[in-house]
């Protein structure tokens, strides 16, 4: 079973449910062949803009950040090591409300989104070059369909 540790430094309404974050991560890690353990963190927008400049040298709060965890060298090769540790996201509550009212969206659809996004970065999925995006986003609009979620990436006009 995949083991969530969510911390949650900022509140607001609309946030989803431990439950639903789980169910979210799970259909990320279908096929995933052993247990992780994943640290979620829903941030405010000064906590996420400074570890925006601090690791990504970007000015701003984004959406999500990702923290792969990487066994230190030391450590590496040492019998009896192991952990099941996959990383850390970084969720900033209030850009995920902006972006979600701005492009239309159903606030809940869009965590689930973003979640699936978040736990793809840990896997080591990217979208540095076009390449790697159109494989990201399949396997994203895939894992969120498989949740009767709708394609994220196909532009929503307002009601």
């Amino acid at each position: 079973m995949n083991h969530l540790d969510i911390q949650l430094v900022y509140s607001s309404a609309g946030q989803p449910e431990a439950s639903q974050i789980q169910q979210w991560v799970d259909a990320a890690l279908a096929g995933f062949e052993t247990d992780t353990e994943i640290v979620v963190r829903i941030v405010d927008e000064q906590e996420s803009a400074e570890l925006n400049s601090q690791y990504r040298q970007k000015q701003g709060p984004t959406n999500i950040l990702s923290f792969p965890f990487e066994l230190p060298d030391m450590l590496q090769g040492i019998d009896g090591i192991d952990t099941d540790l996959l990383g850390d996201l970084v969720i900033c509550a209030p850009v995920l409300e902006k972006e979600a009212l701005e492009q239309h969206k159903n606030l809940n659809d869009h965590w689930a989104h973003i979640i699936v996004h978040g736990v793809l970065h840990l896997l080591g999925y990217d979208h540095l070059d076009d390449e790697e995006a159109e494989i990201m986003e399949s396997k994203e609009i895939a894992i969120l369909h498989s949740l009767n979620i709708q394609n994220p990436y196909i532009q929503v006009t307002a009601p």
